[in-house]
């Protein structure tokens, strides 16, 4: 099974499971999981460790509880069929890494949204601006699959909407601040273009997204549908 990046992890999780790792037994018993070439069993980790075995299970078990690790069950040394004794319970990293910050900000999406237009722009011969657009508004639409609302995705981004009272969204965060701190051009761009894609994914106008210079907030908002047409952002 292949290992999930610690960005799909919701921002709450990725808390805890950060938190959890301020116990000093969880770190150890994490970090000689992690570094293992296998799954790693419960016996073999209390020996290497120099643990009881139940403190061992213990820990294992909430870090599972908490994301950080995955359980499978396999029988070792070779045997198979009945007589073969049960399968073992078995630990292994369910993350490549895990990251917060406070507030929640999503460079990772950025970085691959960047890196992904510069590879279609070397590829194509065409300018990384209009790349990048391209990139972020299919991301953005792309990012809306699932059945999930405008709502719920923005939120997993990062971008904390709030009703502004009139039916539309004010973004009270932006997952990119230290970025568009001194690329705001750039930034804010790849911004409007991401957050028009996802309102075209969940049939809301793209026009709704329009400026928002507000201090502390992100550069954009969704404007409600029946508002004028003073949209910005976008391609």
């Amino acid at each position: 099974m292949s290992q999930r990046s610690g960005s799909l992890l919701a921002w709450a999780d990725r808390l805890a499971a950060l938190a959890s790792l301020g116990d000093e037994t969880r770190r150890r018993l994490f970090e000689h999981v992690r570094s293992s070439p296998s799954a790693v069993g419960r016996d073999d980790a209390a020996a290497a460790l120099s643990l009881p075995r139940s403190t061992a299970s213990f820990h294992l078990d909430r870090l599972v509880r908490d994301g950080l690790l995955a359980v499978e069950f396999r029988k070792l040394g070779g045997r198979a069929g009945p007589g073969s004794g049960r399968p073992a319970k078995l630990y292994r990293p369910a993350l490549d890494e895990v990251g917060v910050s406070v507030p929640e900000r999503s460079y990772d999406l950025a970085g691959e949204l960047m890196a992904s237009a510069i590879e279609a722009s070397m590829a194509g011969g065409g300018s990384v601006r209009k790349a990048l657009a391209d990139t972020a508004y299919e991301r953005g639409r792309s990012s809306a699959g699932g059945g999930a609302s405008l709502e719920e995705l923005l939120t997993g981004v990062g971008y904390r909407p709030a009703p502004d009272g009139e039916g539309g969204l004010l973004l009270m965060n932006c997952p990119f601040h230290r970025l568009a701190d001194g690329h705001a051009d750039v930034v804010c761009a790849m911004n409007g273009a991401f957050l028009s894609g996802a309102l075209a994914a969940c049939g809301i106008p793209e026009e709704n997204v329009e400026e928002d210079r507000s201090a502390g907030r992100c550069c954009a908002r969704i404007r409600p549908s029946q508002a004028g047409p003073n949209a910005a952002g976008g391609r």
